[in-house]
């Protein structure tokens, strides 16, 4: 009895071990599927394939836009305005840009339209026979009239009834001299005229002082943010200001001004390292907040301690996009580059060459590449040329045996050069 119990002993006891074997197989089995998860959750895959792309270097700020610019104010600003020509217009020098009313030019306008009634009325109910004169009026103010309903032009549609309303005076004088009313459609002819000089007489004509852009956007700051100034131009001054960012600006309703739209300038601040690295002279690319990208050229750069300048730029293209703004955001692109686009991740540098590990039908291959551009996460590599690589120093054998990344190639992240070829 006590040698079959001995016996029962033993079997529990190897049973019992071979449980605990199996716990710990299956504990060491499930640690690995977790660990292998978790590999997978943060690198899902360790091959990226080579593409052609584009890569650029570029920084994010607020820009002020800076320009030359007269503004232009009369005498009797205080009556109100009438635009000639329309916001954004062009102008040349001494061409009359706005004017002013007349202080009772709504009156006179009133008895001026009363008496273009009148004189029509006369005009409808006449029965004399037309002349040659007349015709030709008449189908000037038929084509006129045709026409204007093709204007959305405000200040265009204003100048097109001043055409029709001298033709239609020309027309009745002519009938005045011939009709039985004639010196009833003359009176009111020349009284009509009566009024229309006190009109022109009293109104005040703003010129152009330079050819350029007309803008009704005046905000006060023409006079200092302007070329002249630069030398005054800082970082303390700017922030000053207290401007909104993508603010329009507001429409003036007692002056205009004329704009120089060959070129602007927009200040920005900076701290980059490309920015500290800069010279005047240099040419970049910038983004306005429009999303269009434009050529711009370093005119100033204004340090203001270690850290932080003042960047100068002058654009020639988009000046008119610009008329409505003060501040606005402002990429600043220093380079760009395409070709073949690889993730830094994937790069090796050994004795300062650097190697990317090509996959091929599972075979690994250390290739040389030469480095055009790197940013933050991608670079921009290309193979080396023959005179290139002996001048590094290979020789004729191994540069014949060289391999060279191509497009599609599959290339590993974080790659081990250890037993690759």
């Amino acid at each position: 009895m006590e040698k079959e119990k001995r016996k029962d002993s033993k079997l529990s006891s190897s049973s019992k071990n071979k449980k605990i074997i199996v716990h710990i197989i299956l504990v060491v089995i499930l640690l690995y599927i977790i660990y292998t998860i978790y590999l997978l959750a943060k690198q899902p895959t360790d091959v990226f394939t080579v593409e052609e792309g584009m890569l650029y270097q570029e920084e994010t700020n607020v820009g002020y836009v800076i320009r030359n610019e007269k503004v232009v104010r009369g005498q009797n600003y205080k009556n109100g305005m009438e635009q000639i020509k329309s916001e954004g217009e062009r102008a040349a020098k001494d061409e009359n840009i706005f004017r002013y009313y007349t202080a009772n030019e709504e009156n006179l306008k009133k008895k001026i339209e009363e008496l273009d009634n009148k004189i029509q009325e006369i005009m409808i109910n006449d029965t004399s026979p037309l002349t040659a004169d007349m015709k030709i009026l008449e189908n000037q103010i038929d084509e006129k009239v045709e026409n204007i309903n093709k204007i959305t032009d405000i200040s265009k549609l204003e100048e097109y009834k001043k055409e029709i309303n001298n033709l239609v005076t020309k027309k009745a004088q002519i009938a005045g001299d011939l009709s039985p009313k004639g010196s009833y459609l003359n009176q009111l002819i020349e009284e009509r005229k009566g009024y229309e000089s006190q009109l022109n007489s009293g109104a005040e004509y703003v010129k152009a002082p330079m050819s350029g852009i007309v803008s009704y956007k005046v905000d006060g700051l023409e006079e200092t943010l302007k070329p002249e100034n630069f030398s005054s131009i800082n970082k303390e001054y700017l922030e000053n200001l207290n401007l909104k960012t993508g603010k329009m600006v507001a429409t003036s309703e007692e002056s205009g001004k004329i704009i120089e739209n060959f070129s602007c300038y927009i200040a920005t601040i900076t701290s980059s390292e490309e920015a500290k690295q800069a010279q005047v002279g240099q040419r970049i690319h910038i983004r306005l907040s429009n999303n269009v990208e434009v050529p711009a050229e370093i005119t100033n750069i204004i340090k203001e301690n270690e850290e932080q300048i003042v960047l100068i730029l002058k654009i020639e293209k988009q000046i008119e996009e610009l008329i409505n703004y003060r501040k606005i955001t402002v990429s600043l692109i220093w380079w760009n580059d395409k070709g073949l686009k690889v993730p830094n991740q994937a790069i090796v540098k050994v004795n300062d060459l650097n190697y990317v590990v090509r996959s091929r039908a599972g075979y690994l291959s250390k290739i040389l590449v030469k480095i055009k551009k790197q940013g933050e996460k991608y670079s921009i590599v290309e193979p080396y040329t023959t005179e290139e690589l002996k001048e590094l120093g290979f020789s004729n054998d191994e540069i014949a045996q060289n391999k060279k990344i191509s497009i599609y190639d599959e290339i590993l992240l974080y790659p081990n050069l250890n037993n690759v070829e």
